[in-house]
């Protein structure tokens, strides 16, 4: 895959790092992208611009001959910011080939009708809308690259867009619209030759799941493992590597689909 050009939202930490890594490891050329600070509606945590440092500086480390990495912040919710990541993007390697939303947070621990309205207004303008301003911004420029192509529009959905989860109500109904978005685009998309899927990750090791866990009164993220038939958490690696096979040629008369890639959770 040498001389192809991805851009990675989220890419601060959990799978949107590993994405990162992975893509730089084969020999793609990386604009990670993060908010990079904290939300004042969340109440954890998110990536910091240390974080997002830190990922470019270990993907140079370990970066393929042809392989490079930039990092760049802006806010998934902004679609004008995401737009100039692409232009960003563009000038720096000449187009885009993939386009990979990774980006997310959680919010609940109560049901829907006693959250607060900005924690919820985030789940969904992130967890959603994010999805629509990446595929709003990047696919256009993927349309760009001269015939054949080979653009890829990537998600990351949730094994919440297919069961529904207490608690957790405004997450599950994000997750599940990113999964028919997909859908949806991979329709209008057609024969363009740039196609549009998402993984559903299951419980996954990141600081999100660890947010779940005290959300649900859980002592750590570990007590999400025996739900899964494999009988552990996934590694953000492991969600990585099924998103760098579908941005690649390999995934061809792949679109609209959504993989999980969830221990079994979904069984």
């Amino acid at each position: 895959m040498s001389g192809r050009v991805a851009l990675v939202t989220g890419a601060g930490r959990g799978i949107g790092a590993a994405t990162v890594h992975a893509l730089v490891a084969e020999g793609w050329s990386v604009l990670a992208v993060d908010r990079a600070c904290d939300d004042p509606a969340l109440p954890y945590p998110l990536s910091s611009r240390a974080d997002l440092d830190r990922v470019v500086s270990e993907s140079r480390l370990c970066a393929a001959d042809s392989g490079s990495v930039h990092g760049y912040v802006a806010d998934v919710r902004d679609t004008e910011a995401l737009a100039e990541a692409v232009g960003e993007a563009e000038r720096r390697w000449g187009g885009l080939d993939a386009a990979i939303a990774c980006a997310g947070v959680i919010a609940g621990g109560v049901p829907l009708w006693q959250m607060p309205d900005r924690q919820q207004q985030a789940v969904l303008d992130i967890n959603l809308g994010g999805v629509i301003s990446l595929a709003t911004a990047a696919i256009p420029a993927m349309l760009r690259r001269p015939e054949p192509r080979s653009g890829r529009f990537l998600a990351v959905a949730s094994a919440a867009a297919a069961r529904g989860m207490p608690m957790l109500a405004a997450y599950c109904a994000a997750k599940a619209g990113v999964a028919g978005l997909i859908r949806a685009l991979g329709a209008e998309l057609g024969s363009t030759g740039v196609t549009a899927n998402a993984v559903s990750p299951g419980s996954t090791d990141t600081p999100i799941l660890a947010e779940s866990a005290r959300l649900y009164d859980l002592e750590t993220a570990q007590s999400f493992a025996p739900q899964q038939p494999i009988g552990r958490l996934l590694h953000p690696d492991e969600i990585a590597a099924a998103l760098v096979f579908l941005a690649g040629s390999r995934s061809s008369a792949i679109t609209g689909s959504v993989l999980p890639v969830d221990g079994g959770l979904t069984l």
